[in-house]
């Protein structure tokens, strides 16, 4: 998804950017390499093995959480990776084993039948076991060819594309008499999406009232993971920092990470939760602040307050004493074995020091925050992988989102390529949703993307600063937007079951 190492350059390889050509490779040799399969046994082999290396590069950062901050031992915890692995791979060692058993005998057929297996493969892993698609193939292109279909399709549709163009080229070279037409036909065909405008939903804009830009204060207060939730260190030191940050910010809305603040209301100094309300009930800023919520009865969740000044009475005047309730946005998609505890699997976490455990989980379409004309709508850390939950606000164009706010921590993986990877994810969410995308971290990125999917602001990672700058919201709904909203992925499951199906009536015959 990003090319994690410092060489590469000459071949067109960034450190930290998207790697399409290499993905599009990558899966031109598996294809080929299941081409020449005997058996559907011998595929499903090499599916399990590709998909296992596949994972294991991709998210292979886990180690610095499991084992430098958590304690699990380092062979262990190579094993825990490898298994996970070994888990997610059942999916594709299913998808190269039916390819093996059913694919059909002409190039171009066949290779639909490897990406609607593939995309299946991929979908599997969106749902199946609380999901994880960290990594999925599609987000290789929110740069180069196939960018333009994010508005229509998805990642899921770009991954759907990638397959079925990288198993076109593979089964070209296999194939001596039709090799040049089926070229030829690959060459018009990614010519033609490479020609195809970004989707602007300035185009169906229905109310320009709404795209005055916003001025933002992103924080990004680099505390170390070590120390982010010791009282005597770095409690201290984000409570003095993101309210120092807070009380100066000059903009019409500041923004802190994922629990910026890593104490629950009721546990922070006296005086602290009473100042931070009375700054933002009056003048004309807003803030948006990651904490956690709840008691030991209710339980907890991962959550966002939002404060924002009280409205005046008849009087136009502003009763200090009688201030809104504040925004509440609770995180939805909980991490697995993170913030959700699978069941059997609570002696693997008690082997590790880490505050984890499970989280009482927020609504699906919560609403937005509204601030100065802008609909904010807040998602939390990996929350912004799974953009069908977020297009589940888009069915009423009136609520819909202007901006979307990702709150986020990932200093449990280092300095590591798994900030590039979440950056990408949330460029391509603003690719399919036609919206910016501001990012508020304790690590990195700390970004603004806006509604094309650039980066426009960003703040060096792991470094401690605010970041400034303006955002322009947007209204309009893409394509992609008005169906996932109202059907998720099952459209995109009914194209690759149709497919399949197609492709096994066809062999029975």
């Amino acid at each position: 998804m990003a090319w994690p190492f410092a060489v590469g350059s000459l071949v067109g390889l960034v450190q930290g950017q998207p790697a399409g050509g290499l993905q599009l490779l990558a899966l031109a040799l598996l294809a080929g390499q299941l081409d020449g399969a005997r058996s559907w046994q011998r595929g499903a082999w090499l599916g399990s093995l590709f998909a296992i290396t596949m994972m294991c590069a991709t998210f292979w950062w886990l180690f610095i959480s499991l084992h430098t901050y958590g304690g699990l031992a380092a062979p262990l915890t190579v094993v825990a990776i490898v298994l996970l692995s070994a888990l997610l791979g059942l999916y594709y060692a299913a998808a190269a084993g039916l390819f093996v058993a059913f694919a059909p005998a002409r190039p171009a057929l066949r290779a639909l039948v490897f990406a609607a297996l593939w995309l299946l493969a991929e979908l599997a892993r969106v749902r199946l076991l609380t999901g994880f698609p960290w990594g999925e193939g599609g987000y290789a292109h929110v740069d180069g060819w196939a960018r333009p279909l994010a508005a229509w399709v998805g990642v899921h549709g770009l991954t759907f594309m990638a397959a079925w163009v990288a198993a076109w080229l593979a089964f070209c070279v296999l194939a001596p008499k039709t090799r040049w037409v089926s070229a030829a036909s690959l060459v018009v065909l990614s010519g033609a999406l490479a020609w195809l405008p970004v989707f602007n939903v300035s185009d169906v804009e229905t109310d320009p009232a709404l795209v005055k830009p916003m001025s933002v204060t992103l924080l990004q207060g680099n505390i170390a993971q070590d120390e982010k939730f010791v009282g005597g260190t770095g409690v201290i030191s984000a409570l003095r920092w993101y309210g120092e940050q807070l009380g100066e910010a000059k903009t019409a809305l500041v923004v802190a990470p994922e629990t910026a603040l890593p104490l629950l209301p009721q546990q922070l100094p006296e005086g602290y939760w009473d100042a931070l309300q009375a700054r933002f009930a009056t003048g004309t800023q807003a803030a948006l602040i990651g904490l956690p919520l709840g008691d030991y009865n209710t339980g907890y969740s991962n959550s966002v307050l939002g404060f924002k000044p009280a409205l005046p009475s008849a009087s136009g005047l502003i009763d200090p004493q009688a201030l809104p309730e504040p925004y509440r946005y609770d995180k939805h998609h909980l991490v697995p074995f993170g913030e959700v505890i699978p069941p059997g699997f609570h002696w693997f976490i008690n082997l590790m020091n880490i505050p984890l455990g499970d989280f009482n989980r927020g609504a699906v379409g919560q609403p937005s925050f509204d601030w100065q004309g802008q609909r904010l709508a807040p998602n939390i850390c990996y929350e912004d992988l799974f953009g069908e939950e977020l297009g589940a606000r888009f069915v009423d164009a009136a609520t819909a989102p202007t901006i979307f706010v990702n709150v986020s921590n990932i200093g449990w993986f280092g300095n590591t390529v798994a900030i590039d990877q979440h950056l990408q994810i949330s460029r391509m969410r603003s690719l399919e949703f036609g919206r910016p995308m501001i990012r508020a971290t304790n690590t990195g990125a700390t970004v603004i993307i806006n509604p094309r999917g650039q980066v426009t602001h960003a703040l060096p990672r792991y470094t401690r600063g605010a970041l400034v700058g303006d955002v322009q919201g947007r209204s309009g709904i893409t394509p992609y937007a008005w169906w996932v909203g109202r059907f998720g992925l099952w459209p995109l499951w009914a194209l690759g079951l149709v497919i399949v199906s197609g492709a096994v009536l066809g062999r029975r015959r």
